[in-house]
This record gives structure tokens, sequence and C-alpha cells, in this order.
């Protein structure tokens, strides 16, 4: 969990907005409700909503516009992660310490559970009556969201990394994979936030993105880095699953000191996007710093 003390709000609203949105347990059909409630309410860092928290923290949007979107945006995060760990994909039994979704279930309901939650959480940016802004930026926050999780987002990331199993790339290549993967989603979590400031200028929202794009990369090869030094307890899934499929990573094609001072050289990078920026946008200046620090 994250510790920053001035977070612990903004995750008691995200958990507030998840019960807003998902349908209750007993609602038919309740099985596949059930199974929603579970991928989404079974902890997790939640940093992703955390980024739209605080890039609208930066820009002055008043808390309540950025309910909706944080909520938005951590399930799609969970609708990817669902589908990740089927069978069919990463084959993973263990998630945030419980077992996976399909294993609680059973697969064709983690599928639903997944399609599910990607449609939901467009609905919510569509009909959300929180969100302040003009009709523009809203049509603008869903092209976001669509954008990163399509092929072109996370679907392509995952299709290039089911692809590079036992195979070789380089490291343009896997930066690539990371950027899709993994970074496309964090950078809409930052730019939902920013949009939801209908004064945000272009050049703001360039400097976020940059900011975003940087700590999506920095996300992705310190996870490379603790699948390798953490242990399956302390990391909620099975630790060096990477290595035993083979997949190509940071610290296996240039080793870990070299892994460790390009997350290093991301999070100063990440905080000269934000120089222009003043105390407000302290809170992405320490996501970025939990990042490198986390162990799980």
């Amino acid at each position: 969990m994250i510790d920053i003390p001035a977070m612990q709000g903004y995750r008691s609203r995200i958990e507030a907005s998840f019960e807003r949105w998902l349908p209750g347990a007993a609602t038919h059909p309740t099985r596949l409700h059930q199974a929603m409630r579970y991928a989404v309410l079974n902890g997790g860092k939640q940093i992703r909503p955390l980024l739209v928290y605080a890039s609208g923290h930066a820009l002055d949007v008043p808390v309540e516009t950025l309910d909706d979107p944080a909520c938005a945006v951590e399930l799609i995060h969970v609708f990817s992660l669902v589908h990740d760990d089927l069978p069919a994909m990463d084959d993973d039994d263990l998630r945030r310490g419980k077992p996976t979704c399909h294993k609680a279930y059973d697969d064709a309901t983690a599928i639903l559970t997944g399609d599910a939650l990607q449609s939901l959480a467009f609905y919510i940016l569509a009909h959300s009556k929180h969100i302040d802004v003009p009709p523009r930026r809203r049509i603008q926050m869903l092209e976001a969201l669509s954008l990163a999780s399509g092929s072109r987002g996370m679907a392509g990331g995952q299709a290039i990394d089911i692809a590079s199993e036992g195979g070789q790339l380089t490291i343009p290549e896997l930066e690539d994979m990371y950027i899709h993967k993994t970074g496309t989603l964090i950078r809409a979590s930052v730019k939902l936030g920013a949009l939801s400031a209908s004064h945000a200028s272009e050049k703001q929202l360039e400097r976020l993105d940059h900011y975003a794009k940087c700590i999506g990369l920095l996300f992705q090869i310190q996870d490379d880095i603790l699948d390798i030094e953490c242990d399956t307890k302390t990391l909620g899934k099975t630790q060096g699953a990477d290595l035993a499929r083979n997949k190509p990573t940071y610290p296996a094609l240039l080793g870990m000191e070299s892994a460790k001072r390009r997350v290093r050289e991301l999070h100063e990078e990440s905080l000269d996007s934000l120089s222009r920026f003043d105390h407000r946008a302290d809170l992405l200046r320490q996501l970025s710093r939990y990042i490198i620090e986390r162990n799980n």
C-alpha cells in the first residue's frame, strides 16, 4: 500500500467510487457481479487512480471532479489484470496475494468480468455528473482511455509480450513493449486528471505527459527488478514468473545494476518534467519516488 499521508484520503474516495458504481453482489447475474467485486475490491496499490488525483491537484482541480475518472482508470487496469492472468495468457495463480479471478471463479467468468469492467469504465466517463468539463474535454478523456486500452496500448503491449516469450528483444524493442503494455495506461491516468482542468494549457499537458511517459517505463523496469529480488509473499504474485517463462526483461538484457541505473535516470527525468509546476505537483513527485522505492 502507498504510505504517502496525503494519499490516504484519495484512497478512501476511490473505494467510495467503487461502491457507487459497481453492481451489488446480490444483483442479477450475481456470480458475474460477485466476481467483478472480487477483482476490484482486492487491495492493490491503486497507483493509476492516485495519478489521476495527483495530476488534477497539480492543476487545482476540485477533488470531486476527479473521483469518477480515477474510478474508471482503475477498472480498466483491473480488467487488464484479470485477462492477463488467464491460462491463455500469463496463467497466474496469485494476484495481490489472493487467488486470481479465474481461480476463485472460473475461466469463463473471469473473461466476462474483464469485459464488464472495461465497459463500466467507459460508461462512467460518459455518464458521470461530477466531471465538470466542456463536452470536447469529456470526449478527449474517453479517447485517451480507449486508446490506452486497445491495440495501440495495453492490448498491443500484451500481444508483443506473448510473442516475445523465448525470443530476444533489443532494448528499444523492450522499451516499446513496456510503453504499450504498462506506460499507456499510466499516461492516460495522468492525462485524465489534467483534462479534468478546463484551463490546462497544451504546454502543461505536454509536460505532464512526459512525466507520465517516464514513470510508466520506470514502473515496468522496477517490476522486472522486483520479480528477481522479492519473494512471492511480498510481491503478492508468483516471484520469478517472467524468468520461468523466459521473457525478455531489463535485468536479463543489461544486468541488474544497469536496470537500477535506468530507473534512477527515469525518475530524475520525471522530476525535471515537473520543474515548471509549483508545490501542488508535489504529490506527482512523491509518486515517482514511491514507484522506485516500492517492494511489490
